[in-house]
């Protein structure tokens, strides 16, 4: 058999494994040639010894993007390995999970009568900590992406009084998802839980519930607990809390509100508004190029300013050359001039005094149709690529930030473009429009691009220059968003953009 032949075979053994949605991959489902193979040309690699994940040849040394894209599958898998199904992530994770909070963390704790107290060092400074402890019973468990986790009202019950007040975003969107208080109670009742009656009584009443705060205090009273109420929180909270079981509309809500005074207090103050509809769009018009070959660039297309110009000017003609038909790079240039122009016409209406949040609700699925356009009528995108909000998962090259489930997608995304739609303050819509589109990560592609766009329809209607982020930027603007997606600090990003407005950009930007 010759080396590719032999590589051949052992990827065909690979895609069975995965086909069967298995990410962890034991020593004991490959042959030993298989293995050397797989590893020889880097698509395996180690994570601790007997277990491995798919990897991607292309990926540097140091590259964290398989690993955190296989990380929860991998996991979940081992542990299986390790305990069957007698195990179970401990309360606090349980409740991150809920709260749509899917970063990678720095040590995953986990709970199994047959765990040795030991860690377990992954890759890229992860671990797995294992403590041995009984499991609940199984009504206080669920399964979350077939791991196995506490259920909200038992994870609440058993989290630390720290946790609330380390992860108040997380400990408050469960509590929120929370019909009302009877699961709680019963399994307060039963406990006898009476210091933690009053901690939860307290969270309650801290985001605004004071019926169920009430409910809990006045039922663990008649049982004959003695109850004292404790807010667990640092602070209250800055918005009131409705009963919705959607965990990512709380957890959108509440990034918003805990991010725009961070916001307000460091971006510079809008400018007067716009009175030369046509002058401003002039000004926008002759930084296309600019913007076009910075944009393109930062999500890794080899574009020129002279490939661009051709698009511009109609002088990339696919149908009639070849080398224009197969250059995805042309492709892309072509999708941005044709989404381009739909932001201007958008830029035209907010200028003019229409609802920024409003026009970009309406209009972001046409900027995002135009954009890939050209790769349909190439054929390289089937034409249900266009149908809308993707159906699947999606990972980010080199962060710990795993975007919102697809399901998740349509519940958040309303709920970003009513606050889009309701913030007063012009700072706030730039900042966080462009952070939340990205963070929830509506589509498989072009998410980065069409953020970029929502920012700057948003600089237009607060009276900013239209900003182009420069390629050279963009270790730093990758870092800014990562800070605020992986750790909740906004500062970064806000000082990012700021640092990038008008002609500072623009110089910055020249290619």
């Amino acid at each position: 058999m010759t080396p590719n032949e032999k590589l051949a075979a052992a990827l065909e053994t690979l895609r069975t494994l995965q086909e069967r949605g298995q990410v962890a991959i034991p020593s004991a489902d490959l042959t030993r040639s298989t293995r050397e193979v797989l590893l020889k040309n880097q698509f395996l690699q180690p994570v601790i010894k007997g277990w491995y994940v798919a990897s991607h040849p292309g990926e540097r040394p140091g590259d964290t993007t398989s690993w955190y894209a296989a990380f929860w599958g991998f996991c979940r898998d081992y542990l299986e390995g390790r305990f069957g199904s007698d195990w179970i992530l401990s309360a606090e994770q349980s409740l991150r999970l809920q709260a749509g909070d899917t970063v990678a963390p720095t040590q995953l704790l986990v709970r199994s009568p047959a765990a040795n107290n030991q860690p377990t060092t992954f890759l890229h400074g992860t671990s797995l900590f294992e403590t041995k402890a009984v499991l609940p019973d199984a009504a206080d468990m669920v399964e979350w992406q077939g791991l196995r986790i506490y259920r909200p009202a038992a994870a609440l019950i058993l989290a630390q009084a720290v946790f609330f007040e380390q992860n108040p975003l997380e400990a408050r969107t469960v509590l929120s998802t929370l019909g009302d208080a009877s699961e709680l109670l019963t399994r307060l009742l039963a406990g006898g839980h009476s210091v933690v009656a009053g901690r939860l009584a307290g969270a309650f009443r801290n985001i605004g519930r004071d019926r169920e705060a009430q409910d809990i205090l006045e039922t663990m009273r008649t049982a004959g607990y003695e109850v004292r109420e404790t807010d667990p929180f640092r602070e209250r909270a800055r918005i009131p809390y409705q009963r919705d079981r959607s965990p990512y509309v709380h957890r959108i809500r509440t990034m918003w509100a805990q991010m725009r005074e961070a916001v307000i207090g460091r971006f510079p103050q809008p400018a007067s508004q716009v009175n030369d509809i046509d002058a401003y769009l002039a000004e926008v018009d002759g930084l296309y190029v600019t913007d076009a070959y910075h944009s393109l660039s930062i999500e890794g297309y080899t574009v020129s300013p002279e490939l661009i110009e051709r698009v511009r000017s109609g002088q990339w003609t696919p149908q009639a050359d070849p080398d224009d038909r197969r250059m995805e790079d042309a492709l892309a240039a072509r999708g941005y001039w044709q989404a381009f122009q739909a932001v201007r016409e958008s830029v035209r209406e907010v200028v003019g005094g229409a609802n920024p949040g409003a026009v970009a609700d309406r209009d972001h699925q046409r900027w995002y149709r135009e954009m890939f356009a050209p790769k349909i009528v190439a054929g390289l995108l089937r034409p249900e690529n266009l149908a809308g909000y993707r159906n699947g998962p999606v990972y980010l090259k080199g962060s710990r930030h795993v975007p919102l489930n697809a399901d998740a997608v349509r519940d958040a995304m309303p709920a970003f473009f009513t606050l889009l739609t309701e913030e007063p303050d012009p700072a706030v819509r730039i900042v966080l429009g462009h952070f939340i589109y990205v963070y929830i990560h509506p589509y498989f592609d072009g998410n980065g691009r069409t953020g970029r766009f929502l920012m700057n329809v948003m600089m237009a209607a607060g009276g900013y220059p239209w900003t182009v982020i420069p390629k050279q930027s963009r270790a730093d603007y990758m870092a800014a968003l990562e800070a605020a997606s992986t750790f909740g600090d906004i500062g970064p990003f806000t000082d990012f953009l700021a640092a990038h407005l008008g002609h500072a950009a623009i110089t910055a930007a020249d290619p």
